[in-house]
């Protein structure tokens, strides 16, 4: 690929290919990086000392908390995350959240010293093949061997991780090229010959998809985190509300929509609502719009919606029939095919098939929700924690999950008011993902409410990031609910392995004492009586907050849709 680059930003300067970093992530205009110095990386770590003013570096207690951090700066934010770490196992802890990254759409760019350029290949000290290693889940890398190559190799990193599909690129520097001087000169990429991130919008793809949806009785809308990716909430709303069409959303498209629009008929997938997993399999015209078809959406392909003629709206052309077969592709930027399509389509309205919606609501209100808020149960749940935190929130909290029954509690119960306020790990389930993403999203967006719903397992797997959130002084909100188990893998042990509970039960420390350690305030729960004034206690506090509540033990995560089973066969217990 040969960069296209426009705009200098900069003079000529002798510089070193450290401070040449530095210079070009001022450049595009980067005001925060999270990272973790070592001995590969230490020239840049030199040259940011003199930039401080500038550009703020997070000190995170791991990698993994760092790009973890990065992520939730992203999604908080809609700009590029960054994150900085050393050769070798440096390096390689990035890796679990770069595969994150890559599969949720993340944009960021991660910048990783090497050793020096006449040691590679030598298996010398903390020397890793990074580019082979992050190849799979990257969307670009590259090694940089010489300075004078920095500036084009960091504009087109940012260039690629932001456009068209956003994602994840790295950039590997050897500490030679750290050292030595070039004139530098900046530019940002504009375009790269071969690469087209936005394809070119089919007028007739969308004339077709236009007639399906005139024509249907029973269409129905799937939205993801496309939506928000492409800045198309405004239009995708528009589009529903003309065409009067029942739309769900997927785990990262929550919050696209507001969560009580009246056309907003709640979540799909293994642990969604029963009406849009079932009624899947009933609509006579499925309209997907930014979301990749996952198994944990679709369950068994061989019976998810035959009945249906299928349109997918995608800016990626690798997801249209990769996992579901299509009668109408339409590619694009959804915020211009959204806004050509409401173009074509009628004014309409389909009451009778939204009172489908609303009646298995209903039944999921009586056999699932109340039973989760019955105030007579001998324990807390986690259903009405969630729904204690909504009164305080009033849906303007940004909700950061780990991995987990917690996850998927949160995620049904939360109320959304605006976009980019639910940010979780989707495709690959990182646990250990929420603590450090919380905080990234709350230096990200320090003017908004952010809440981390945790899981006590998945609070162990980054327990450390306290440390972070000490030092930066960052007033994250932390929500245990601990039921002493890894509560989703417990689960399914009950349902599908006679509860045969093998090395899911754990022995739990003081959290509360930890927390105090990082000066953290905290607090236990146990008892209903105590719900309301802590959560209120919590978000009122000025500064970060960790709440555990103990939830019961064998406290359940419903509806359900069995693995390998069709969306039909959603259960509710």
């Amino acid at each position: 690929m040969v960069a296209v680059l426009e705009k200098s930003t900069e003079t000529k300067l002798r510089i070193s290919g450290a401070e040449a970093v530095v210079r070009s992530l001022l450049a595009e205009e980067v005001d925060m990086i999270f990272g973790y110095p070592g001995g590969a990386v230490m020239p840049v770590y030199d040259a940011l000392y003199g930039f401080q003013d500038q550009l703020k570096h997070v000190l995170t207690r791991h990698e993994q908390g760092a790009i973890h951090a990065a992520q939730g700066y992203a999604r908080a934010t809609g700009k590029v995350g960054v994150a900085l770490a050393t050769s070798g196992p440096g390096a390689t802890n990035l890796i679990t959240g770069i595969a994150d990254a890559m599969i949720d759409s993340t944009p960021l760019v991660c910048i990783t010293g090497q050793v020096g350029s006449h040691l590679l290949g030598s298996d010398a000290f903390q020397e890793t093949d990074i580019i082979s290693i992050s190849m799979p889940v990257t969307k670009w890398n590259i090694q940089v061997t010489k300075p004078e190559e920095l500036p084009e190799a960091l504009a087109r990193a940012f260039y690629i991780a932001k456009s068209g599909r956003p994602g994840p690129v790295l950039v590997d520097i050897t500490k030679d090229a750290q050292f030595a001087e070039i004139d530098f000169n900046y530019r940002k990429c504009e375009q790269i010959r071969s690469y087209k991130p936005i394809p070119k919008l089919n007028l007739e793809s969308v004339k077709k998809a236009a007639e399906l949806i005139n024509g249907s009785q029973k269409p129905f809308v799937l939205f993801g985190q496309g939506v928000i990716l492409g800045k198309a909430e405004q239009e995708f709303k528009t589009f529903i509300e003309k065409a009067g069409i029942p739309s769900a959303w997927t785990l990262l498209g929550l919050s696209a929509l507001p969560t009580d629009h009246p056309l907003n008929v709640g979540m799909l997938g293994m642990h969604g609502n029963y009406g849009p997993n079932r009624l899947t399999n009933e609509c006579d015209v499925l309209i997907a719009v930014g979301m990749r078809f996952d198994d944990r959406v679709t369950g068994d392909l061989k019976r998810y919606a035959k009945q249906a003629k299928i349109i997918h709206l995608d800016i990626d052309p690798s997801e249209i029939n990769k996992n579901v077969k299509v009668d109408v592709p339409v590619l694009g930027d959804c915020k211009e095919s959204l806004s050509t399509l409401t173009s074509l389509i009628n004014t309409n309205s389909h009451p009778e098939w939204l009172q489908q919606f609303h009646e298995h609501e209903r039944i999921e209100q009586e056999q699932v929700i109340k039973p989760e808020m019955n105030p007579q149960s001998a324990e807390l749940t986690m259903a009405e924690t969630i729904q204690q935190i909504n009164k305080v929130t009033n849906g303007e909290a940004i909700l950061v999950t780990d991995v987990g029954q917690h996850q998927m509690v949160a995620c049904r119960y939360t109320k959304f008011q605006k976009s980019k306020s639910n940010i979780t790990s989707g495709g690959l389930g990182t646990m250990g993902f929420c603590l450090p993403a919380a905080l990234g999203a709350k230096l990200g967006a320090p003017e908004r409410e952010v809440v981390a719903v945790i899981g006590d397992g998945g609070f162990q797997m980054t327990i450390q990031e306290l440390g972070t959130i000490f030092q930066t002084q960052a007033a994250v909100k932390i929500v245990v609910l601990n039921n002493n188990f890894l509560g989703m893998v417990r689960q399914w042990q009950q349902l599908f392995f006679d509860k045969r509970y093998s090395s899911t039960e754990l022995m739990n420390p003081d959290f509360i004492k930890i927390a105090e350690g990082y000066g953290i305030k905290g607090k236990t729960i146990s008892e209903r009586k105590d719900l309301a004034s802590s959560v209120k206690e919590m978000l009122e506090y000025d500064g970060s907050y960790l709440l555990e509540v103990c939830v019961g033990k064998e406290d359940n995560v419903f509806p359900m849709v069995p693995s390998g089973a069709s969306v039909s066969e959603v259960r509710l217990s």
